[in-house]
């Protein structure tokens, strides 16, 4: 039986502290390095669900760091290298505020916003008239802010964030334009492997007055993919698309009567629906990277994590 990995608390060689996220466990060492294991809870409307999907973090964290390689032709990347399918060591780097959220399409949160009236989104004025699915002109950038712990991110123009100092205006230039070039590559990939790059969120921070790509770019967790085949008839006939990414966790949550708002209680995660959750993550791995997904030893991976860890942090040295 696969065990998920909720939950880890490691204490390796020069580690400093250690931060727990809704998905990822977050370790420095010795201030120069950020230890990142990517565990197999799952969150969804800011809201870390009960149980864990087995492989989730394995997917995550193994497309992330093929696309991180792949970026290094276009930005600087925080990631080293990955000592574990659920690991990713690299470069600890001061993170900036905002994430660069671009949009390829009205979809999501942007369409339920279009949906109850507002034309505007991150001070970017939308016509009238467009359909839930409808490609923009061009892509957005709709930027958030970064919220603490618990707390929703909140949606912020390119003005405001400039205005209120939160990132230098010669810089924040310069994070539009590595989140475009990055957009279209994805947009790339996904395109040769039959799916759609619909939206995606990045994370860019400083190292020795450099910006870097931080965090995981283009997995299911931060990104939303339509699959290529039939996403037209299905627009003109105003059918959902067929998709790979966490949206049909929202989906089903929200038709369970769950959006993450005070005195809503999460609904039931049956072992099948676990199942089924795991199985698309998987998917997406196979159909983004062109590759077969290999399932990690599950029998014990705490430990698993811990001694490859080690090894690589010996290594290191």
């Amino acid at each position: 039986m696969s065990t998920a990995i909720t939950q880890t608390n490691f204490s390796f060689p020069g580690q400093k502290n250690l931060y727990v996220g809704k998905v990822r466990d977050v370790y420095n060492i010795s201030d120069d390095y950020l230890l990142m294991v990517v565990t197999d809870r799952i969150s969804a409307f800011d809201v870390v669900l009960p149980k864990g999907i087995p492989y989730k973090g394995q997917v995550l964290n193994q497309i992330a760091a093929w696309f991180l390689d792949l970026a290094k032709e276009i930005v600087p990347t925080w990631n080293i290298a990955s000592p574990d399918p659920n690991v990713t060591i690299g470069y600890r780097c001061e993170p900036y505020p905002v994430e660069m959220i671009v949009r390829g399409y009205l979809t999501g949160s942007s369409w339920r916003t279009y949906k109850a009236g507002a034309r505007e989104i991150c001070g970017i004025r939308l016509p009238d008239g467009m359909k839930e699915h409808q490609k923009f002109d061009k892509p957005l950038i709709t930027p958030t802010t970064k919220a603490e712990q618990g707390m929703h991110d909140e949606d912020i123009s390119a003005e405001e964030i400039i205005r209120r100092g939160l990132v230098p205006e010669d810089e924040y230039r310069k994070l539009e334009d590595y989140a475009m070039k990055l957009f279209f590559k994805g947009t790339e990939i996904a395109s040769e492997q039959g799916l759609i790059l619909v939206d995606t969120k990045y994370e860019f921070g400083k190292r020795n007055g450099e910006i870097y790509l931080i965090d995981e770019i283009h997995t299911p967790d931060s990104s939303r993919y339509f699959y290529s085949d039939g996403y037209q008839e299905r627009f003109d006939a105003g059918m959902p698309q067929r998709q790979l990414s966490k949206e049909f966790v929202r989906e089903w949550l929200m038709e369970n009567g769950f959006q993450g708002r005070q005195g809503e209680t999460v609904p039931e995660m049956t072992p099948a629906f676990v199942e089924q959750v795991s199985e698309r993550y998987i998917e997406l791995y196979e159909r983004i990277t062109g590759k077969s997904f290999v399932r990690a030893d599950t029998s014990d991976p705490v430990q698993r994590i811990r001694n490859n860890v080690i090894d690589f942090l010996n290594e290191l040295k």
